[in-house]
């Protein structure tokens, strides 16, 4: 045994030491294969719970942009209609008194009982579907129309805008299609 000197020198015992002069107490510096297979395998389970919950926060996220962006435009179509029957914009035989265009809401009309012409404007700009993929299309061509004279059923583009809807043909969370919202 030693017996002498300071730690790690001849002559003082070694406390906790096995054979081949191993320690008991202490491990070198890492982690053993089991140990990082035990934090991947947990990494991967918690991975697995919250990447299904993006995706849900994702798309709430947008239903709730669409929402926004119908409810506007629908808004401005109504103003626009309420701004005809109260003879604020020049009417013509035949006019359904919805706006011929999406355009017509942002560019304006002339206010007809202005003394300076002024232009009635009911949107800032055509919202751009966020349901629709195609990112080369423009706003305004991201949507349905609908004109006065289809059938809600069936609706078909015409000569006015009575509504707007989204031409996804996917499913909301609430099983609903977005084409029928």
């Amino acid at each position: 045994m030693r017996t002498k000197g300071g730690a790690n020198e001849p002559g003082v015992p070694m406390q906790g030491t096995g054979c081949a002069g191993r320690s008991f107490f202490r491990r070198e510096a890492g982690l053993t294969l089991i140990e990082l297979l035990v934090t991947v395998t947990i990494i991967a389970i918690l991975a697995s719970v919250v990447m299904p919950l993006a995706r849900t926060t994702v798309k709430r996220s947008k239903e709730a942009e669409l929402r926004e962006s119908l409810r506007g435009m629908r808004n401005a179509i109504d103003a626009y209609k309420q701004a005809w029957d109260d003879g604020k914009i020049k009417k013509n035989i035949g006019d359904s008194g919805y706006p011929p265009s999406l355009d017509a809401l942002v560019e304006g009309v002339e206010d007809v009982t202005s003394p300076k012409s002024a232009k009635l404007r009911f949107l800032r700009r055509i919202p751009r579907d966020p349901m629709n993929p195609d990112e080369g299309l423009g706003p305004k061509d991201t949507w349905g129309l609908r004109s006065y004279a289809s059938e809600p059923d069936e609706p078909q583009e015409g000569d006015d805008v009575f509504d707007v809807f989204s031409k996804s043909e996917n499913s909301a969370l609430d099983g609903t299609k977005y084409r029928d919202w």
